[in-house]
Order: structure tokens, then C-alpha cells, then sequence
């Protein structure tokens, strides 16, 4: 169950790093507004994190029975890759041009419920890859995807107030951490059965 957590945490860096960004952006506005998106980001974020690698788990139990010995292999290589693109992008400057834009005046007008879906989708993404995994670990996958929902949604609704209170400074170091977690992860499904 600890691979589970730890996953939970690594697939939630994009969106923690993300909402650490918009909080950032919120350094003028009330605590009203502040709750307000800290809450959408829980649930957008834990949400899209959650039914995502419950997709990529379906639809990994469909393709293993035809890949089942090169599974782990696959598994494996899928998070090492999801991996080492969290720390390109960090290294790349990408996470940045996820929240590029002006929004010092009228954030309220650009933060809204579309871009919220679309960021929690693009942050998303990987997860559906990761999901596959889900079916070379022995967990229940359904309590998997719970558990990472909930993770994300905590680190979603937390990035909000942290980047208020701290700046972007933390929005690499979070990618750097999941990106590193996932590599291991991925080690270990690969070379330890």
C-alpha cells in the first residue's frame, strides 16, 4: 500500500506545482476568493486525478492478458518515462508556461471553471499512463484511484495558500520530487517482483 501513497504523491506534483502557481497569482485578492479556488483546485485536480488512472487501469487489464509477460517491463518503463518528462519539464521551463499570462488585474475574470477543467486535464494526463501500473501492483485499483484523488485534492486545495503565502519558488522542487518518485517507482516494478 506504501507503492500507493507514493504514487499518490508523485502523480499529484503536476498539480500541486501548478496550484502553487495560482496562488502565487493571488497575492491581491480576499481570503473569500482564495477559498474559493482553493477548493475548485481540490476538486478539479482530485477529480481528473483520480478517474485518469482508472482509465489507464481498464485499460491496461484489457491489454495485459495479450502482453502479460512483458508487463512489468511495460509498467515500468511507462513511469520511468513519465518520470524523466516531469524533471524535462522542470528543467525546461514548461511548468511556467502552463500559468503564463498576465493575470495581475483581472485574475477573477481569467481563473474560471474552463481553464480550472483544463489545467486539471493536462495535469492529468500522466496519470491515465500511470494508471496502467495499477494492474502489476498487488492493491485494489478502485481504492488506488480513491487514494490518489484524495492525495491531489489535499496538495491542490494546500498549493493554493502555499503559493499565496510563498511565491513559485516551491513549483519546480514539487515536480523535481514527483518526477524522482516515479522513477523509482518504475525500478521497482520493472527489476523487484
Amino acid at each position: 500500500m506504501i507503492e500507493v501513497f507514493l504514487l499518490a504523491i508523485a502523480l499529484a506534483m503536476d498539480a500541486f506545482a501548478v496550484s502553487i502557481g495560482l496562488g502565487a497569482k493571488l497575492q491581491k485578492q480576499s481570503s473569500a476568493y482564495v477559498l474559493r479556488l482553493a477548493i475548485y483546485a481540490a476538486l478539479y485536480f482530485g477529480i481528473a486525478q483520480g478517474v485518469m488512472p482508472l482509465i489507464g487501469y481498464l485499460l491496461g487489464a484489457v491489454l495485459l492478458g495479450w502482453l502479460a509477460t512483458a508487463a512489468p517491463w511495460i509498467g515500468g518503463g511507462i513511469l520511468i518515462v513519465l518520470g524523466a518528462k516531469m524533471l524535462y519539464e522542470v528543467f525546461n521551463g514548461e511548468v511556467e508556461a502552463v500559468l503564463a499570462g498576465s493575470f495581475d488585474e483581472n485574475i477573477q475574470e481569467k481563473i474560471n471553471h474552463r481553464m480550472m477543467f483544463t489545467l486539471a486535464i493536462a495535469t492529468s494526463i500522466d496519470a491515465m499512463a500511470a494508471g496502467f501500473t495499477l494492474n502489476l501492483l498487488v492493491v485494489n485499483a478502485w481504492l488506488a484511484c480513491f487514494i490518489i484523488a484524495i492525495v491531489t485534492a489535499g496538495f491542490g486545495f494546500f498549493g493554493i495558500y502555499l503559493g499565496k503565502r510563498s511565491g513559485t519558488w516551491l513549483e519546480d522542487k514539487a515536480e523535481i520530487l514527483g518526477g524522482l518518485v516515479l522513477i523509482a517507482i518504475g525500478i521497482k516494478v520493472m527489476f523487484i517482483r
